[in-house]
This record gives C-alpha cells, structure tokens and sequence, in this order.
C-alpha cells in the first residue's frame, strides 16, 4: 500500500477559538484526488465543532462500509474522502449535503506529478525518482496512467467527479476558492463564501468568518500542500507543456468543459 508522509495539523485547538454552530445535516466533501481536498477540509473544519468531525478516517470505497456511521442523520458529521460513484456510494450519502471538488485538469496533471515524485509519498512508483525518466514521460504517465500501478486521468476524473454531474452535488473548482482566497476582503469573496459554506446549514456567515478562512487556508497546516512537498528528482514547470496540454484534449475530450473551464 503506498505510504503518504504529512505532518500534524493544529486546527482542532484553533478550532476552539471561535463560537460553532451544530450541523444539522452531514456534509461529505469529496473529490477528485490532487484537487484541495486538504484545503477545503480545512476551511470548513473551522466552521465546525470538533465533535462533529469524522476524524477516523479519509473516506474511500474500501473502507466505506466501516465508515456509514459518518452519513447518519441522526448524529451529523462533518467528513471528506475521495468516494467513487458507485450503487453504496449514492445510498450511503443519499442524506447527507454533498460537494465535489474538482481542479483544472491541466494543473491536475502537474500536481499529481508533484505529489507522486515527493519525498512525502512512498509506494510502488518509487522508480520514478530514479532519474532514468524524463519529466515530459512523467507527465505523460500522470495522463494516461500505468499499467497496473495507477489509473488515468480519464478513469480518475470520471468515477470521482463527472458521474455525480448532474444528482445535486454542488461543484466546487479549485482555482475559484484560490482566486477568492487570494482577495478575501472583497465583496465577491463574502458572496462566494457562503455559497461555499452552504451546506453547513449557516444562517449567515460569523462576523469572524475571513479569519477563520485564513486559519484553516494556512499553508502550514497542510502537509500535502505544494511547497510542503520535498522534492530532489525533479523540476516541475509551472505551467503544463503544450504537446501535453493536447494529450490530455485527446485523453479526455471535452472534459474541461463539461467541468466549467474554458
């Protein structure tokens, strides 16, 4: 089983500094794996009591039927995963608020990549840090997959994202909390915001509620986020080279799209 390296966040104590309001509902924040799940997490934990947050696990299909208490009406929870659609998937959360989070798929690529030639992840593609590949070949691997050691983008974004188009998730694009993030005392950011945090069954959002977005948006609170990733194998581009802009055109045509980019 590949093994991931993240260090301890503090938020559960951060977390008492501020008045909570008890979910009413459960909340499932799901996503496509590399899209800021970590982010999110984040960010609504701080909106949350700590009581209500299902820390025993990130919540994917194996596990899923251990883990059905984290969907009870019942007792509300606050919960995140990367849960495929599937029959269990959709009975499990059939009430529970459900968002999926989904990221450019050209910068997709680039943070896949990013995260599997890290130093925090320990697998079965430790040969990729061998040197003995290129960083386009790599890439490339990060779009069509490899054989019997990881999916392609294609499979990936269609079983966590595309096939719950469509049954009342909200959708929720990475670069759009980021561009908000980026300019949190605008009025756009308040209106984005709760939207966002919707689900949470808020009246209105706290007086304190920027802070509380910049507490749990700290950098330093994610062990997965890019610059807490090390990394000695490789120089990763910051933008995602051309030819392989176009394979993943031709990976997963009109995928962008369907998802809102443009």
């Amino acid at each position: 089983m590949p093994r991931v390296i993240a260090k301890q966040d503090t938020l559960n104590e951060l977390n008492k500094n501020y008045q909570q309001t008890e979910l009413k509902a459960p909340v499932f924040l799901n996503s496509v794996p590399k899209c800021g799940t970590h982010l999110l997490r984040n960010i609504f934990r701080m909106f949350v009591p700590v009581a209500q947050q299902y820390h025993e696990t990130f919540i994917q299909i194996p596990v899923l039927q251990q883990h059905l208490s984290a969907f009870n009406p019942a007792h509300p929870r606050l919960s995140w995963g990367h849960l495929l659609f599937s029959d269990t998937s959709a009975m499990a959360l059939h009430q529970a608020r459900h968002l999926v989070i989904v990221r450019d798929p050209y910068d997709w690529v680039l943070a896949r990549a990013r995260f599997f030639l890290s130093d925090n992840f320990q697998g079965s593609m430790e040969n990729l840090k061998s040197g003995r590949v290129t960083i386009e070949e790599v890439l490339n691997m990060m779009i069509f997959g490899i054989y019997q050691k990881a999916p392609t983008l294609n499979e990936i974004y269609t079983h966590n994202a595309v096939a719950w188009l469509g049954t009342g998730i909200q959708l929720v694009r990475y670069e759009e909390v980021i561009k908000h993030l980026k300019a949190l005392d605008e009025p756009a950011a308040e209106v984005y915001f709760t939207d966002l945090l919707r689900p949470l069954g808020l009246d209105r959002l706290p007086d304190d509620w920027r802070e509380r977005v910049r507490v749990g948006s700290d950098r330093e609170q994610s062990g997965t986020y890019r610059d807490n990733l090390k990394n000695t194998a490789f120089e990763i581009p910051a933008e995602l080279p051309d030819a392989q802009k176009e394979l993943v055109e031709y990976a997963a045509p009109g995928l962008r799209r369907l998802l809102g980019y443009f």
